[in-house]
């Protein structure tokens, strides 16, 4: 395992755990103060697409960046994690890139608002889906 990728995707991961952690405050309080002077970013909170079934998208963010995380902690440990992070880690980011381009979509096309916290974590999950796909071509064959 590179130790730089390791240490960009462990770096990225946090960034956007950290963004879906701020969101999700925000959604819970309705704060319009945390939107640091954007608009749209109240206006996507606000919006229909905001939830899922009552539960904040930014939750399902937390949920998806802390299950990563503990993957990339857990590959440097022998036995099962060892052997399949790397896969685990691609799957995983795979369904965060897939949700993420969901999300672009819904704000481009459906709210005509962008917000600026939801494109950092947007740009966040997309590199971690290259890096993911970078760390999966390089691993070793055994």
């Amino acid at each position: 395992m590179e130790k730089w990728l390791y240490r960009i995707s462990v770096a990225f991961v946090i960034v956007g755990l950290l963004i879906s952690i701020y969101m999700t405050i925000y959604k819970i309080t309705n704060d319009g103060r945390m939107c640091l002077g954007s608009g749209d970013c109240s206006t996507v909170n606000n919006s229909r697409y905001a939830e899922v079934n009552g539960f904040p998208v930014a939750g399902i963010g937390i949920i998806g960046y802390a299950a990563i995380l503990a993957v990339l902690f857990l590959e440097r440990r022998p036995g099962f994690f060892e052997q399949n992070g790397t896969l685990l880690i691609f799957g995983m980011a795979l369904a965060g890139f897939l949700f993420t381009l969901w999300l672009i979509y819904v704000e481009l096309a459906l709210i005509h608002a962008i917000c600026p916290f939801c494109v950092t974590s947007q740009v966040a999950m997309t590199l971690i889906f290259i890096i993911a796909v970078i760390r999966l071509i390089r691993q070793p064959q055994v």
